[in-house]
């Protein structure tokens, strides 16, 4: 017989954004290499559904999976360490819960009885924590608990994961995250917020087993053993998580904080076998001591929060360190590019992607930045919108088509080479409702898409309302920009690329949801690739004119 699954929930005290995620991906991918099977599943307390109608600034990209689920962005996380896709079942909402219970009243499952958050909204809570433990796929399941403890958003959450406690016994433990700041007029680190953090969470009627301690210097001997002390916790379970240089150093700092070790100790699972960390050890060397270096540009709408371009950010990051190349990424608001200053902007750039996004604001200066990439023959990479302004562009200067337009930008435009998709004309709900998830594509031979994929057919995800309008097509094809990626049964364009430039590239799809620590995105390590032969081509010609 199969040995249970085993549960781990992370939950998170004193303040926000202290890496639960991170923490949770490095815990799983230490894990996994030791031999086991582990997936990871993220709990978000708001009550929206889904974040696929949520403004970037309000909580950083939306990521999708490959079953077209809009999820928050620590999945993309989970995905690049583990290198195994997620689904609709790793990322649940108070929305989803809450709907979920409202459902089964009105059909009358709950018939003659009152509906109230606890049973019914843990007992749905708890139902859906345990519905990947049930596949029979994993030996370990990780819950990160969104929010922090005392959030009133928060409270059912704790409460089922109280509940699960008792009823999963020894096959389930708690791992808190919290901070232990630094007082600079003090001179020391400051352990009671912590020690009011896991008051709180005993409050609840849960006793965490270790306790995972942010900071920005080291934890002495002293300081450990007083968090044991107050906090009931054995002292090889107070782990330090201090600041690291990069999010890929945290499974190797977790490694020798012993972590992964505690967490088998308590679920009594062997321990003997050291985890696997070759490969991503010869990552981290290459990340850390490139041979080349470039500045990218990264032209977006929503670059003052950069966690509104995570998995492109990181993307380049896994493409960088495949070509041994370290890229100075360049957050370039696409306001404040315009035609008389694009020079300055952008001269100095080795590579151009401009970005995702949605809406009218900053669309000039995507275009100019299309442009300037288009006629300085530089390194281009276009993504979603990003390709929509890329064929927006080329129809205004090289087709001089009058008017031409988008239609989610302009509705009234004469020429709309980017138009909505036959099936959202109907559509009315925002959310949800988009292209979503992945789809197949078409590479045509002899393209650069074919070089880069090496493969006449690929699966990629996708997010969009609005498409390429194929009445332009063949206009488009005659002037020199092709379509060589389409859908085998809608015929929709997926990417669109240039004859007279050295590399110029624009996807309808997200490339970036699927690069992973262990698998670059060819779309990404091509793109870095000829920017880095770009700038050798031109320290060469600069070294022949003296």
């Amino acid at each position: 017989m199969a040995a249970p699954c085993k549960y781990i929930f992370v939950t998170g005290g004193v303040t926000s954004s202290l890496g639960k995620g991170i923490i949770s991906a490095s815990l799983a991918k230490l894990l996994q290499a030791r031999g086991y099977n582990v997936t990871i599943q993220k709990f978000d307390p708001y009550i929206n559904v889904d974040p696929g109608t949520l403004n970037p600034y309000e909580h950083g990209e939306c990521y999708v999976t490959d079953d077209g689920a809009e999820t928050d962005l620590d999945l993309g996380h989970y995905e690049r360490f583990l290198n195994r896709p997620t689904s609709q079942s790793n990322n649940v909402t108070t929305g989803r819960i809450y709907s979920a219970v409202i459902d089964k009243e009105r059909r009358g499952d709950y018939l003659g009885k009152t509906v109230q958050v606890v049973p019914h909204i843990t007992n749905e809570i708890k139902r859906r924590i345990k519905i990947l433990g049930n596949t029979g796929n994993y030996d370990v399941v990780i819950t990160e608990i969104g929010g922090t403890v005392g959030d009133i958003e928060s409270l059912p959450y704790i409460e089922a994961v109280r509940q699960l406690r008792w009823e999963l016994e020894k096959n389930s433990m708690v791992i808190h995250l919290t901070l232990v700041p630094y007082l600079r007029a003090a001179g020391e680190l400051k352990t009671k917020p912590t020690q009011h953090s896991v008051k709180e969470l005993l409050s609840a009627g849960i006793q965490p087993d270790v306790l995972v301690c942010r900071t920005e210097y080291h934890l002495t001997n002293d300081i450990r053993k007083k968090l044991a002390l107050f906090c009931n916790i054995r002292q090889n379970a107070v782990i330090e998580s201090i600041d690291a240089e990069t999010i890929y150093d945290v499974p190797i700092l977790m490694q020798q904080e012993r972590l992964d070790e505690v967490v088998l100790q308590r679920f009594e699972l062997p321990v003997e076998a050291e985890p696997k960390l070759t490969k991503w050890k010869e990552f981290l060397r290459k990340v850390k001591m490139p041979r080349h270096e470039l500045k990218i540009a990264l032209v977006g709408k929503y670059v003052e929060l950069k966690d509104s371009y995570k998995s492109i950010a990181e993307a380049f990051i896994h493409a960088g360190a495949q070509n041994e190349t370290a890229i100075d990424l360049q957050w370039v608001h696409s306001e404040s590019i315009e035609k008389d200053n694009v020079q300055e902007k952008l001269g100095e750039m080795d590579a151009i992607l401009v970005a995702p996004g949605f809406g009218e604001r900053g669309i000039e200066g995507k275009l100019n930045a299309v442009k300037f990439a288009r006629e300085n023959k530089i390194p281009f990479l276009g993504i979603c919108l990003g390709m929509q302004c890329a064929v927006i562009e080329f129809g205004r200067n090289i087709l001089n088509l009058e008017d031409c337009h988008s239609a989610e930008l302009k509705s009234s435009a004469k020429n709309k080479v980017i138009d909505l998709m036959e099936e959202q004309k109907n559509v009315s709900d925002k959310g949800g409702t988009m292209r979503l998830g992945s789809y197949p594509c078409n590479i045509k031979p002899g393209s650069l898409a074919a070089d880069v994929y090496g493969s006449d057919q690929i699966q990629e995800r996708h997010r969009h309302r609005f498409e390429f309008n194929n009445e332009y097509l063949e206009q488009f094809e005659n002037a020199g920009m092709i379509a060589t990626g389409t859908n085998p049964e809608s015929e929709l364009v997926e990417i669109v690329e240039l004859n007279d430039h050295p590399w110029f590239v624009g996807v309808q799809f997200h490339p970036e949801y699927k690069s992973t620590v262990a698998n670059p995105h060819p779309l990404f390590v091509k793109f870095v690739n000829a920017a880095v032969k770009e700038l050798k081509n031109k320290k060469t010609s600069k070294a022949a004119v003296k």
